[in-house]
């Protein structure tokens, strides 16, 4: 029986398009177990993962070297296989290196790739989905090239958003962590008054992005429904899934959609899909702008303003039904 140790503790879109990862390798050998290291507040993403043994929490509000020691602690006793590794971080890679494991694989864009036994190309310039890069790392396992990310919202997740589901509606998740990422209020504010005359909207996000939500509904003037805090994320998983419709910024909401096959509009602002985050749910479509602008993208993850104040990436974006194709 092989045992692997997967790392990825980054952002919460990260580890749902890690998920390919997990179910790749449980399809290849039915028999294996797979242990999983993710930053503390994504582990509720992989509750209920049928690929998954155990899940372990890099607790990034601690120190860094108690935090890993404490993830080693937990894990050079499992005697992995192999170590896999698709974070970039030094704290990542150091996890890998004292694992115990003798196979240690990663990118080589990692700071201390030359521990890997395996180091993997790493690159966002080739067209490649993140999916395709995070499957690369066990090509030689003979995995699919793409395959949908997965999360797994429970019978009672999805009973404890049925009350959201009398009607017919539309989920917005409206915040992103970087200001050129998130698509501003007066778009925002267009489309809410959009999709009200078609049917119910519901904000969604985490308890941080209450206020935006707020903001939203009143300069929208529209009686929307805000469920931002209220729900887990696979509670998000199981309402997104069931819209007539959801709509993203280029962050976690979207590979949320993606993970559960929801119908998804995703809105990419200062970053391009060809860096490989784009959508992959069946009805998925990319809103950007559609006239070319040589200051986009400037930069891989977005940046907290815009670099020449005018921000024209999100504010020439049309919200209208014939670009948003509904």
């Amino acid at each position: 029986m092989k045992r692997f140790l997967v790392i990825q503790t980054a952002f919460l879109g990260d580890v749902i398009l890690a998920t390919p990862v997990f179910s790749e390798l449980k399809r290849i050998y039915p028999d294996c177990e797979i242990d999983v290291v993710v930053r503390n507040g994504n582990q509720s993403l992989l509750q209920n993962n049928p690929s998954i043994n155990n899940i372990f929490v890099f607790d990034k509000s601690k120190t860094k070297i108690s935090a890993i020691l404490e993830i080693l602690k937990k894990t050079r006793k499992n005697k992995y296989d192999e170590v896999i590794n698709l974070q970039r971080y030094l704290s990542a890679g150091l996890i890998a290196l004292f694992s115990s494991s003798k196979k240690r694989i990663g990118f080589n864009k990692n700071s201390i790739s030359f521990i890997y036994t395996k180091k993997v190309p790493h690159s966002l310039e080739n067209g490649q989905h993140e999916v395709e890069r995070n499957l690369s790392t066990i090509a030689h396992h003979k995995p699919n090239k793409l395959v949908k990310p997965t999360l797994y919202p429970s019978e009672k997740d999805f009973e404890n958003v049925q009350k959201f589901k009398k009607e017919p509606y539309y989920c917005i998740a409206p915040a992103s962590i970087w200001f050129t990422k998130q698509l501003p209020e007066e778009k925002w504010i267009e489309l809410i008054q959009l999709l009200t005359r078609k049917g119910k909207v519901i904000l969604l996000g985490g308890a941080n992005d209450l206020k935006l939500c707020e903001t939203l509904r009143f300069k929208s003037k529209r009686n929307v429904l805000i469920a931002a805090g209220e729900l887990s994320l696979l509670e998000s998983a199981a309402l997104m899934k069931d819209a007539l419709m959801n709509f993203c910024n280029d962050s976690g909401p979207l590979h949320i959609a993606s993970a559960v096959n929801a119908p998804v509009r995703a809105f990419f602002c200062s970053t391009v899909p060809s860096f490989g985050f784009g959508p992959l749910s069946d009805d998925a479509r990319v809103i950007e702008v559609d006239t070319k602008l040589s200051c986009r993208p400037c930069g891989i993850h977005g940046k907290t303003a815009c670099p020449y104040e005018h921000f024209k990436c999100a504010k020439m974006i049309e919200i209208n039904s014939e670009n948003l194709n509904i």
